[in-house]
């Protein structure tokens, strides 16, 4: 039998996180009886301590917010994709005890946008401008040649993406939230804002509408995802995100792939109907 490994999702808040179930299910599928999965509440101040705890028998960590900036001193190297955003969502630590820090966000993204049949855009929209909306457009620099307009609320975000979008080489349009439902009209939409911001646009859906990919996924479907759906445009949810983004962080920690998509999806889904 393997050695026992452990792995844990750390952030704060962590308790709504869905990652124990999906890696749970994972090692139970892939037969890793010795392999736990836990969250624990970490902030930034509190990181640096719990790094200074872990032992051989950890595999990984998954990180959310707010430690995907703050682990990366923490760290010994950081993979291109990481360093391309300064955001590291994944930790694989190696059995000589080095640390590698990943984002499995961007190629998530993208997979999941391939799930659905959107391989490439000739333009898209980005709704938001904070830290997974970096993500997005790293996304995007794989799969779109053409504008990308970001719609935000602030100056200080506007800037900000502007940086991201030099660092990534992308063209990018700032764009004030005011205007945010000519957004609606590009052939693929990311909404990366909280829960409710987006629900006034939903009036403003087209009649045909193209492809929406809304991050969120708890509470679901939100009244933009549910008004693009009735009216038969293509919609990418924050689950399929999330489950994607896992099956990366489950491979590289066990060193198996592929990871167990559907199965991990299903307790995903089972998971989010009970609460």
């Amino acid at each position: 039998m393997a050695a026992p490994r452990r792995a844990a999702v750390l952030g704060s808040p962590i308790a709504h996180s869905l990652s124990p179930v999906l890696h749970r299910t994972a090692y139970r599928e892939l037969g890793l009886d010795g392999w736990t999965y836990d969250r624990f509440e970490v902030d930034e101040a509190g990181l640096p301590a719990f790094f200074e705890m872990l032992g051989p028998e950890w595999a990984g960590l998954s990180l959310t917010m707010p430690l995907k900036r703050a682990v990366i001193p923490l760290l010994d190297r950081i993979s291109d994709t990481a360093a391309s955003v300064d955001a590291v969502n994944t930790v694989v630590v190696t059995e000589d005890g080095r640390r590698t820090g990943d984002n499995t966000d961007i190629p998530g993204m993208v997979a999941a946008l391939r799930e659905h049949g959107i391989e490439q855009a000739d333009s898209a929209a980005i709704l938001g401008a904070g830290a997974t909306a970096s993500s997005a457009l790293a996304a995007l620099s794989r799969i779109c040649p053409g504008e990308i307009a970001v719609y935000v609320r602030s100056e200080a975000r506007a800037a900000e993406m502007r940086q991201w979008a030099e660092r990534l080489e992308v063209t990018v349009r700032i764009a004030d939230w005011a205007d945010a439902e000519q957004a609606l009209r590009a052939p693929l939409v990311i909404s990366t804002t909280p829960a409710g911001v987006t629900d006034a646009l939903a009036r403003s859906v087209p009649e045909r509408p193209t492809a929406l990919f809304d991050v969120l996924y708890d509470p679901w479907p939100t009244d933009l995802a549910a008004r693009w759906s009735a009216y038969g445009g293509a919609v990418v949810s924050g689950l399929d995100l999330l489950v994607h983004q896992a099956v990366l962080q489950v491979e590289q920690m066990t060193g198996i792939a592929p990871a167990p998509l559907d199965a991990m999806r299903k307790a995903g889904e089972r998971a989010l109907a009970a609460r």
